[in-house]
């Protein structure tokens, strides 16, 4: 974020008491568990129910893919097999795709535990990072409705009107972000036209992610190999 003269913004935190500025040294991390009411946890307890540090991929079972609900998904990502693997992974991606199973894993990054679902597709392995079973809040706590009776006159009209839209197959091409679009023209055009162009100086290097290519099938294989001893 820039001021209106163009100069970097920085977020900081203020005490609504003192009205006076905190340094880091001066906060502590505190977690509801009443409403209104905060534990105190440091830094120290924190790093000590941190996840063990590891490269492994822990798969704990397989599943059908039809048996996982999409609200569990979270974010997807490509698999591809590192140097000399590319036999291990077709043979993974074939399994799962000629059973339609999907494997449910765990793994450790930035010292977070992640829960992925890894699919095939087309002979590609896929991986959807998924949200825990109490991160999902349920339809009773966000207050939806019970299902109402309608008339039958009411749900033939509507299963027309969707009939009427529906495809065969899903193309994706056709779905574009139109609003990202609208704003990268005029990002371009008023840079082409020097308008509202401000110049911002930045560290070498600074925030950028130097996170490693993680040799998939191998952790796989070792996870599988745990399992079958």
């Amino acid at each position: 974020m820039l001021s209106p003269e163009g100069e970097p913004l920085a977020r900081k935190y203020y005490s609504e008491k003192t009205e006076k500025d905190l340094d880091a040294d001066e906060m502590v991390r505190g977690f509801e568990f009443k409403p209104g009411k905060h534990v105190v946890v440091s830094d120290e307890e924190l790093d000590r129910l941190a996840p063990e540090k590891t490269r492994d991929i822990d798969i704990k079972l397989f599943v059908p893919e039809e048996s996982i609900p999409p609200v569990h998904f979270e974010r997807g990502y490509f698999l591809t097999p590192a140097a000399d693997t590319e036999k291990a992974y077709k043979l993974l991606a074939e399994s799962l795709e000629k059973t339609s199973l999907a494997g449910i894993a765990t793994f450790v990054m930035r010292g977070k535990e992640y829960l992925v679902a890894i699919f095939s597709d087309h002979g590609i392995l896929l991986a959807e990072t998924m949200r825990f079973a109490d991160e999902i809040r349920s339809p009773k706590e966000i207050g939806l409705p019970k299902k109402p009776k309608l008339p039958k006159a009411t749900v033939q009209k509507f299963e027309k009107l969707i009939s009427s839209k529906s495809k065969s197959k899903l193309s994706t091409t056709k779905l574009k972000d139109e609003q990202a679009e609208r704003l990268l023209k005029l990002v371009k055009k008023k840079g082409s036209q020097r308008k509202n162009v401000v110049e911002v100086e930045t560290d070498e290097g600074q925030g950028r992610d130097e996170g490693k290519v993680i040799d998939l099938i191998s952790v796989l294989k070792k996870s599988l190999a745990g399992k079958a001893a």
